[in-house]
């Protein structure tokens, strides 16, 4: 049966069918959230209030930062209070601002991570002309094309999804209101809305991805021919943190937004949108703070301690 009339709200499943591990994954989400709380709040504190942490590196950390901090507060209260109690609705316009909200960030952090892949690129192939290339208008640029892309992003898919003719039993088989999950939900021909997110899954993932892995070839190709075995430990040292975030965001994007269509898949999805919507924030700025000395000692400079004996 299809519903016609204007949508009153959907059940967002989940695991509802496994009432004990939603116990558990309510304290695990929590504890993430938290984590992510601290952590970024912590990296966009350092970023603007230490000046040696003016550079672009730490301003493209900072956006993404904000973005992570913005990502998870869009979904986890809601995720939240369904996985503690039995209660799992959300109405059409909770769903629609998580949907245009969560559309809009993805896409932005897709582009953001290229342009800080382009940035880690020109730090170590052109080291000389990094300042003049680098520069503070061209960093604000391209942050605000990464942000505009995910606006227009989220315009031009959202509408169509929410105007699908969704099954009466307006049931969600996941955490939260994502384009794939929706357009299954729908009862009616989705043959439009799968091949726009197709070409969007090109676009938006599989290029810029692209983009970062030639970057990086590049950059392993010119670290390889530097003599000083230093340099080239400062450069793998600069490089990993940003490559780490890299495969831990587009492997479980990629997992949720390119899967092959089949129960299995759709299963194993769930734990994978979980992950990068909650893993993924948590752990980038453990990722940026664990392996880089600049932002563990600008942290000891902040709580007025020695930065040369608390950054070692």
């Amino acid at each position: 049966m299809v519903n016609q009339s204007t949508p009153v709200g959907f059940l967002l499943l989940g695991f509802s069918e496994h009432p004990q591990l939603e116990k558990v994954l309510f304290f695990v989400v929590l504890c993430s959230y938290l984590l992510t709380l601290l952590g970024n709040t912590l990296i966009l504190l350092l970023s603007t209030l230490d000046p040696r942490l003016h550079s672009p590196m730490y301003f493209f950390l900072s956006n993404l930062s904000f973005l992570d901090l913005c990502f998870t507060t869009t979904c986890v209260p809601q995720m939240l209070f369904n996985l503690w109690g039995p209660e799992k609705t959300i109405s059409f316009l909770g769903c629609s601002v998580q949907l245009f909200i969560f559309m809009l960030l993805g896409t932005t952090e897709c582009i953001l991570l290229t342009v800080m892949a382009f940035d880690r690129y020109v730090a170590v192939c052109q080291p000389l002309h990094y300042a003049t290339i680098i520069h503070p208008r061209l960093c604000h640029q391209l942050a605000g094309v990464a942000w505009a892309i995910g606006l227009v992003q989220s315009i031009v898919q959202i509408p169509p999804t929410l105007t699908l003719p969704f099954c009466s039993h307006r049931q969600i088989d996941d955490f939260l209101c994502e384009v794939p999950s929706l357009i299954r939900l729908s009862c009616g021909d989705t043959t439009f809305n799968e091949i726009q997110l197709s070409v969007a899954g090109v676009i938006f993932l599989l290029v810029p991805l692209s983009l970062i892995v030639v970057s990086y070839g590049v950059i392993a190709r010119a670290v390889l021919k530097t003599n000083s075995s230093k340099g080239r430990r400062k450069a793998f040292g600069t490089c990993s943190s940003h490559l780490i975030v890299v495969t831990l965001f587009y492997s479980s994007v990629i997992a949720v937004y390119l899967q092959p269509k089949n129960p299995y898949a759709q299963e194993r999805s769930k734990f994978f949108g979980l992950f990068y919507a909650v893993g993924t924030p948590t752990l980038n700025p453990l990722v940026y703070t664990l392996r880089n000395k600049e932002v563990k000692r600008a942290f000891w400079r902040l709580l007025g301690k020695d930065a040369t004996s608390g950054g070692n």
